[in-house]
């Protein structure tokens, strides 16, 4: 017999999550489906000092805070990959497990890095590597940092750390080189590393030694498994986070938006869920 609920939040990233306790707490029938392990980019930031009402946190750490409220509440958590969602009289959502019924979805897929494809990227994250300049940017204060970028989005960001860092590399793209920021049009052809952290990236065999390296060659949502209005990939959302879709809401950062931040992910989860509810209510 196929499982059935309410509401099922596909991705447990900070907005799915948020979602999920929302609902709950409504006495709204929720699971949340995730592929991997809870907190999505959450896991990848070091450091994160500008969410209201904590000083400093780790990205693990605030993740594992908010999947043990969820655990809490009983919020069944089901591992598996959706594949598709079919439509019906209820919604079956299908994974490369299992299909799971449900009356309303609430999407909370995010995004991910695109990364520089270097195998020592993984080891050094968290470790000198970072892929968000708002969240890390306070730890290389006065430090010689390097930002790897193909858009003008990466150079805004590189700006943005000129007034904390020490210098500026920017790799990747042509400019001119001004105050503390110096200009790299070249791809990094390795990373080098010493006691585990990043010591140094080499661009066209010259090394230059840095503090810490910001990937910022983009990022892409997961939304390749349903079909709704997108803008670049990403779900197209009103006020209420409503979807294209009757009964369908989407949440944080595979949503398309100006701001892509932690509480800003947790203010559209609350909104999703809250119309959800409505909707759900609404059907009885």
């Amino acid at each position: 017999m196929k499982s059935s609920f309410d509401v099922v939040v596909i991705g447990a990233g900070v907005a799915g999550m948020t979602a999920a306790i929302y609902l709950k707490r409504a006495n709204i029938s929720v699971a949340i489906i995730e592929s991997t392990a809870p907190g999505g980019q959450l896991n990848r930031i070091n450091n994160i000092d500008n969410y209201p009402g904590v000083l400093s946190i780790d990205g693990p750490s605030l993740a594992f805070n908010v999947f043990s409220q969820m655990q809490e509440l009983n919020v069944p958590y089901i591992y598996g990959n959706v594949v598709k969602i079919v439509k019906g009289k209820e919604y079956g959502i299908v994974t490369n497990k299992e299909e799971i019924l449900c009356k309303s979805i609430i999407i909370a897929t995010g995004r991910k890095p695109i990364e520089t494809g270097l195998d020592i990227e993984k080891k050094l994250l968290g470790n000198g590597i970072s892929y968000c300049s708002i969240c890390d940017g306070n730890l290389y204060k006065d430090k010689i940092v390097a930002v790897y970028t193909n858009n003008e989005e990466g150079i805004e960001e590189a700006k943005y750390l000129s007034n904390i860092c020490s210098k500026v590399y920017i790799v990747g793209v042509k400019g001119s080189n001004k105050n503390n920021i110096e200009y790299y049009d070249n791809k990094i052809d390795d990373i080098k590393e010493k006691d585990g952290r990043i010591e140094s990236i080499i661009l066209d065999n010259k090394n230059i030694k840095i503090d810490g390296l910001f990937v910022l060659l983009g990022s892409y949502p997961s939304t390749e498994f349903i079909d709704l209005k997108k803008h670049d990939d990403y779900i197209m959302v009103n006020q209420d986070m409503h979807t294209s879709e009757e009964g369908i809401y989407a949440c944080g950062d595979v949503i398309f938006k100006g701001l892509y931040q932690v509480s800003t992910a947790v203010g559209e989860a609350a909104t999703a869920a809250n119309s959800a509810i409505k909707y759900i209510n609404n059907r009885e």
